[in-house]
């Protein structure tokens, strides 16, 4: 390839290369674009870049360049205008200082690399697009930054960057589109007369750092923040489609004036001390909302009552919050939906069996209100309408709340069931022998409720069991032994005064060795292949397909929640993204 002194462009993008990049590249002195992307190149970065000095475009992106920095010196490059080296992990030290002095350069990408200490200041303002994400950089934000007034893209998340950034600073970057901060130690201040507005932003992203103050729809963030949805308050549609705040300390209402973001993909203002109640509007100002995140603030009264038909909402997350009323039947048009996220809230009324209609829900959380309601009526009662919603349940979650009844002899169709959590009810009668159907099962939380009578020893067949809790009942005669209870604690019989067996240390009378359970095995024979549909909390259980882990007792579905969230703006970045070079002028 060396002997090709006259090419060009050599473009050798998702090739599937391997090995060193070779020397010999040296040789293209005519060369004005390499772009060997998304390959499995490893080893360093060779030396070429002495004699490379017509080359307008270097893409390296996306391999496995592991050994030793960029080059510390170079000549020329007067022309270069596209430095991409971005997702090869490994790479390290120090940001070279001739990137900071190239006249012409337009994209800089270094994201997800280890790159270390802080960065200098930019000696040309031609820069459009910047990604340093991903890498181990501290300090503060170069000022130099803040005077590309061609930059569209700004994306410096998940770094050390710490430091209090005035507001005024952004008051020439009025073609920026995406603006990525988040995951560092930033702290915002509102500066006196500053004009902070983005006319053209696209994408905000400033979670998980160090910002407080009262948001203003109107006027920003009084005394910490930009004026970041300022175009909300025009009479032209508003252009932001991503919007994430999560994980500060932000307080103040939310304003109807958001209505006017028709625009927005992912609104995700969570972990935060907002309050006052939620605007009308919130179910149905945008035809493109994907995720509603409103999650661990102090908002009250009603859940927005009205959605738009033919909505794309995937994920509604409400929890942790202080409203109440009953859940929205309008819901039941979210034919999307996919996260239904209603915990520790005041919400009463009975159990919405109208969710069996949709189909693609993942998610339901309903814990920690004050919801009433039998559990036979609610699920055996409706079983024809749950055979939709159950098609891609896998735990069942519905802990502290009233519900009332016998635990349904039909739970033996659930066979794809992995956790069930019924804690801190009011459920009476005995365990159904019908739970040694569930083969799948791996954590089962009964704690807390009215049940008497033996547990059946057929659960001993429940091999994947690893979380067991039926604390709090009135259960008697002989502990269930064999394969997974073997390993359950006393905590799992707590406060059960007539069970018996290990681990216990009470002995078994000769009237209380066990005999085979029996159970009219009546109820509704379906023909279909049942799943479930995820209603709980939890981490650290392995459940098999793409779920990740759950485990009840106390824990949080959080992690699942942002997953899915997080899968689906991964989804629309990425597609942001794979036109990026056309945003920034980039051929």
């Amino acid at each position: 390839m060396g002997n090709l002194k006259s090419l060009q462009t050599l473009d050798l993008y998702d090739c599937r290369f391997s090995g060193s990049i070779p020397a010999s590249l040296e040789n293209l002195t005519q060369i004005t674009t390499l772009n060997l992307e998304w390959n499995h190149f490893s080893g360093k970065i060779p030396n070429v870049f002495y004699n490379l000095r017509n080359l307008n475009f270097l893409y390296l992106v996306g391999n496995n360049l592991s050994e030793g920095v960029i080059p510390s010196a170079v000549n020329g490059f007067s022309s270069l205008s596209s430095v991409v080296l971005g997702y090869n992990y490994l790479l390290n030290g120090t940001i070279p200082s001739w990137l900071y002095t190239l006249p012409s350069l337009v994209e800089l990408d270094l994201s997800h690399n280890k790159f270390t200490s802080c960065i200098g200041e930019f000696k040309f303002h031609s820069l459009k697009r910047i990604d340093l994400s991903v890498n181990e950089l501290h300090g503060s934000i170069p000022s130099s930054i803040f005077e590309l007034v061609n930059l569209s893209y700004l994306y410096l998340s998940s770094n050390k960057w710490s430091g209090v950034l005035e507001t005024s600073k952004f008051e020439k970057l009025r073609n920026l589109t995406q603006l990525y901060l988040s995951n560092n130690m930033l702290s915002l201040t509102m500066s006196n007369n500053s004009n902070s507005m983005l006319p053209k932003i696209e994408s905000i992203e400033l979670s998980n750092n160090n910002i407080s103050g009262i948001l203003s729809w109107n006027y920003g963030i009084s005394r910490s923040s930009f004026q970041l949805t300022a175009r909300a308050t025009s009479n032209s549609p508003n252009s932001t489609h991503f919007f994430s705040v999560s994980h500060n300390k932000l307080s103040g209402e939310i304003s109807p004036l958001i209505c006017k973001a028709s625009s927005m993909e992912i609104l995700d203002m969570s972990h935060n001390n907002f309050s006052g109640m939620l605007p009308h509007c919130l179910g149905n100002f945008s035809k493109d909302l994907f995720v509603l995140n409103l999650r661990r603030n102090h908002f009250h009264g009603i859940i927005p009552q009205t959605f738009l038909k033919g909505n794309f909402i995937r994920t509604l997350d409400f929890n942790g919050n202080q409203l109440e009323g009953l859940v929205p039947r309008s819901l039941i048009i979210c034919r999307e939906l996919e996260v239904l996220d209603l915990g520790n809230n005041k919400i009463n009324g009975t159990f919405p069996h109208w969710s069996g209609a949709l189909s693609k829900l993942q998610v339901l959380v309903l814990r920690s209100n004050r919801f009433h309601d039998s559990i036979m009526v609610t699920i055996k009662g409706l079983e024809l309408e749950f055979v939709k919603i159950l098609n891609t349940f896998t735990t069942i979650d519905l802990p502290s709340n009233k519900f009332q009844g016998e635990i349904p002899v039909c739970i033996r169709n659930l066979n794809s069931l992995r956790g069930l959590n019924s804690s801190h009810n009011d459920l009476r009668g005995q365990i159904p022998l019908s739970f040694r159907n569930l083969k799948m099962l791996e954590s089962l939380d009964l704690s807390t409720n009215q049940l008497s009578g033996q547990i059946p020893q057929e659960l001993a067949r429940l091999i994947f069991v690893s979380v067991l809790n039926l604390s709090q009942n009135h259960l008697t005669g002989f502990i269930p032994q064999g394969n997974q209870f073997g390993t359950f604690g006393n905590d799992s019989y707590y406060k059960n005064a007539g069970l018996c067996g290990f681990p216990l240390s009470r002995r078994c009378t000769a009237d209380e060795i066990p005999y085979p359970s029996q159970e009219i095995e009546a109820g509704f024979e379906s023909g279909f292949d049942w799943k479930i549909t995820l209603m709980g909390y939890g981490c650290g259980l392995v459940i098999g397909l793409s779920l990740g882990c759950l485990i009840f007792l106390g824990g949080k579905l959080e992690w699942l929640v942002w997953i899915i969230e997080k899968n689906i703006h991964k989804k629309i970045v990425r597609n942001k993204r794979s036109i990026r070079r056309r945003g920034v002028g980039i051929s």
